[in-house]
């Protein structure tokens, strides 16, 4: 089990950027992957992008593709999504998760049933 803490939210204007970090209990990016997900309140948990441990396999939700980068830092205990281009849309509470092994995806997203250790979140908002 790893412990995760999410930061780096706040509010955007649309067009800006924000870079949001999980920094975990312990190394992560050796053995387990690392997603990120978002959610609006009334909406179901979507996912939004995932890096895979395995071999560093990086997937992305379409609407992540092209403007938002996950990646992990040199020390192994901190994972990032880097959003930029930000819209309205992309306004809700952004969580990491982890899991072992393979992102876990379906559809070619993560999947938030198969990710057992969860951040308690951390809010974005886009407005002008």
């Amino acid at each position: 089990q790893v412990q995760l803490v999410e930061s780096g939210g706040g509010l955007a204007r649309p067009g800006g950027s924000l870079r949001l970090s999980c920094t975990a209990s312990k190394r992560i990016s050796d053995t387990y992957a690392v997603a990120w997900f978002r959610q609006v309140p009334g909406q179901k948990r979507e996912g939004v992008s995932c890096r895979s441990s395995t071999d560093g396999s990086t997937y992305y939700a379409y609407f992540a593709k092209g403007r938002f980068t996950i990646s992990t830092d040199d020390s192994k205990t901190t994972a990032y999504l880097e959003m930029n281009n930000l819209k309205p849309t992309d306004t809700a509470v952004y969580y990491c998760a982890a899991r072992l092994g393979r992102c876990g995806n379906v559809g070619g997203v993560p999947f938030e049933g198969a990710f057992g250790d969860w951040g308690q979140g951390t809010q974005v908002t886009v407005s002008s």
